[in-house]
């Protein structure tokens, strides 16, 4: 209501019928009540965050376990190793906007426009990843048996992880109760991390492969002797993979279960039925030319880019360049419950101090370790304390991104009022950009160990392999963290925005509910879900 109408409509008022009146005095009563806020009940939160569990502990073993798995128990050489993990996530990263457009083409139904997918998509996805971690007796096939399963795991993860990424927007209206539950969420994922690093590590741990040492080391009359023992073995190794991927897919079925019995989707009370979303292409185009949301994903690309190289090459690194063969795994654990626990205090500081600032102190603290890490010799007590420290910048890492999206979207939905059932867009094409980065880092990673001289299930490697991975997991990393941070001086939201954002927003709401949902105002109500 604009300044003054309410003293117009009061010198008029002999001019108006009783009946035109009285629905005028309940409109304004309407807008003098106070609107009800959403408010999240602790288990909501709960229930909400456990959903991200999945993603997490199935990613996390895959992204710290699958390349040596490949190299080490698989037995597959590698170049064909390369080219699954980069075809892999590559075509995960092209599942993420393509799901998106399906997601934004579902209609509602009885058990909302999300969970569906969520639901479906679980039991399969579950089969999928169990093959993944199964050594098939063809030889020659096997590097096209697990492109086919990563590349059929990847889409259905995707089914999961992006209308539950996009669930977000829909569980509150309330910016305060969104980010309390990214914050439960990312404790959880952190947590999914650790699950994930302790039971493929610890149970994978105790059944390490032999190794083969060099052939000019080694005498003839040992090798069949040897090579009997190695096959024994690696068949153990081969069968502990198997066991961990059950726990995990078990895990996955469980979370989901209950994400799905304690999470409902919440639409606008005053959202009309016959408003139909922005077509695919016309809202990709509106996304892709926001320009919050091309600086944020910009700088998460190159920041997300450091951490993924370090997890997909840190298993490698602690076995041949620091020689902790047998302690790599008990060195994710620690990184992990380090980032678990400082998951609440990046949540307090954000709060405190504002996002863009945790962004630069959280992220860039994480480049001291790693060149430490690069510089140190193979000192087991100073690889832990760097590996707890290192912890602190991975639990940053984690919640920042999910936590600023949510506020590009409010700025979207203030500049396009009309364009409504982007969401799904916002987080697909996020996440679309940082897998085929990954993708591209993991291949390129790959193939220069290829070519650096990498020996499968060697117990040692050439000092180029060493330095390789040296350079893999410390130099390249914080590269990409600085040019990452510069990224971030350009993105315009900050506290002062987010609050001018919260207060429009929610004078649009405002509006929208005293107005009693009418035809004029249905598009505008429908642009705010």
């Amino acid at each position: 209501m604009a300044k003054g109408e309410g003293s117009e409509s009061g010198s008029a008022a002999g001019l108006l019928s009783p009946s035109i009146l009285q629905a005028g005095e309940r409109q304004a009563q309407v807008k003098k009540e106070p609107k009800k806020k959403q408010q999240l009940s602790v288990c909501n939160k709960l229930c909400y965050a456990v959903g991200g569990a999945p993603y997490q502990v199935t990613g996390c073993a895959l992204g710290f376990f699958l390349q040596i798995y490949l190299l080490d128990v698989a037995l597959v050489d590698p170049f064909s190793a390369s080219i699954i993990l980069f075809v892999g996530r590559a075509w995960d990263a092209f599942t993420d906007p393509l799901v998106g457009f399906c997601i934004s083409k579902s209609s509602w139904t009885r058990l909302g426009r999300l969970m569906p997918w969520i639901i479906f998509s679980t039991p399969l996805a579950v089969v999928a990843y169990f093959l993944i971690w199964f050594v098939p007796d063809f030889p020659r096939g096997q590097a096209l048996w697990y492109l086919i399963f990563y590349c059929l795991f990847e889409t259905l993860v995707t089914c999961f992880h992006v209308p539950y990424s996009a669930l977000t927007m829909f569980i509150s209206t309330e910016q305060s109760e969104r980010d309390s539950a990214t914050a439960y969420r990312m404790t959880v994922e952190v947590l999914g991390t650790v699950l994930g690093t302790a039971i493929q590590g610890q149970i994978v741990g105790q059944a390490n492969a032999p190794c083969l040492q060099d052939p000019s080391d080694s005498a003839l009359a040992s090798e069949s002797s040897n090579r009997t023992h190695s096959i024994s073995s690696l068949r153990q190794t081969q069968n502990a993979y198997l066991l961990a991927a059950g726990v995990i897919g078990s895990i996955y079925v469980v979370c989901a279960v209950i994400l799905t019995l304690g999470v409902r989707e919440r639409r606008e009370p005053c959202e009309t039925q016959q408003a139909e979303p922005v077509p695919f292409f016309r809202g990709l185009r509106l996304v892709m030319s926001h320009g919050p949301y091309v600086k944020l994903i910009a700088a998460f690309l190159f920041t997300s880019l450091a951490f993924m190289l370090v997890e997909g090459n840190f298993a490698l690194f602690c076995t041949y360049t620091l020689g902790f063969r047998n302690e790599f795994q008990n060195l994710l654990l620690a990184i992990m419950l380090s980032a678990t626990f400082t998951i609440p205090l990046w949540q307090w500081f954000l709060t405190r101090f504002g996002k863009k600032t945790a962004v630069y102190i959280g992220i860039s603290s994480a480049v001291p370790f790693l060149i430490l890490v690069a510089l140190i010799e193979s000192n087991l007590i100073i690889t832990y304390v760097v590996a707890v420290a290192a912890g602190i910048s991975v639990a940053a890492a984690f919640l920042l991104p999910w936590s600023m999206l949510p506020d590009v979207i409010d700025d979207f939905h203030l500049k396009h009022p009309h364009s409504h059932g982007t969401e799904p867009i916002f987080f697909s094409f996020y996440v679309f950009f940082t897998k085929f980065a990954s993708g591209v880092s993991m291949g390129i990673s790959t193939l220069s160990l290829d070519f650096a001289g990498y020996r499968s299930r060697g117990c040692s490697q050439p000092a180029r392999v060493k330095f390789t991975l040296k350079m893999l997991v410390a130099l390249t990393p914080i590269t990409l963290i600085l040019l990452g941070l510069l990224l971030f001086k350009l993105y315009p939201i900050d506290e002062e925005k987010r609050r001018q954002n919260k207060k429009a927003l929610q004078a649009l709401r405002d509006e929208a509910s005293s107005s009693g949902c009418s035809d004029t105002d249905s598009t505008e109500l429908a642009s705010i879900l």
